[in-house]
């Protein structure tokens, strides 16, 4: 796997590289936040409570955790609720994962095996299975058969929809624009 480049901040990308709990909390924070704000999230929060591991976080006392995502600087405009979600998701990666975040991608039959592990994890939905399922396949060596087909539209090559897409700031000002102009497009359709 190539360095990854998300957080756009070489620490939190080193954090994002060598650790996947953190690349998928960074994706569980990746909702209603600046993408490279999202991912250098769990760079702060390694920094607040230590290496991060999902039993860590699955025993952690609610209140320190919350507290750990409050800051300053807070981890997402929605720490709390956040906090809550990383939680809840490091609690089904233990129970159903032995603690292992990678046996939901490496223990997977196919690529839609990995969405559908991805999607059943508390508060994903289809668009965000389908990015990680994206990321994992582009970025993070994901050779699976169907991975792309699992991605939808997020697994296209060359694509510059999603996180997934995003290797240096070109790309991610790409993806800001793409985004920017879905937004313009929905509204637009609503008026």
């Amino acid at each position: 796997m190539t360095p990854l480049t998300l957080a756009q901040d070489p620490d939190a990308d080193k954090v994002l590289s060598e650790n996947p709990l953190a690349l998928l909390i960074g994706m569980v924070l990746d909702q209603q936040f600046p993408m490279e704000r999202a991912f250098a999230g769990p760079s702060l929060l390694t920094e607040r409570i230590g290496e991060i591991t999902a039993e860590k976080i699955a025993g952690y006392d609610h209140d320190e955790l919350v507290a750990a995502f409050t800051g300053p600087p807070a981890l997402h405009r929605y720490p709390k609720s956040m906090a809550e979600r990383v939680q809840s998701v490091c609690r089904v990666i233990v129970d159903d994962y032995d603690g292992d975040v990678t046996r939901i991608w490496t223990d997977a039959a196919d690529g839609r095996d990995v969405f559908q592990r991805l999607n059943a994890l508390p508060g994903w939905g289809k668009m965000k299975a389908q990015i990680f399922t994206a990321l994992l396949g582009k970025q993070c060596g994901l050779a699976l058969d169907g991975w792309r087909e699992a991605a939808g539209s997020y697994g296209d090559e060359g694509a510059r929809r999603s996180i997934a897409d995003v290797v240096d700031p070109v790309t991610l000002t790409e993806v800001r624009e793409h985004k920017q102009a879905q937004k313009k497009a929905a509204k637009a359709a609503k008026a």
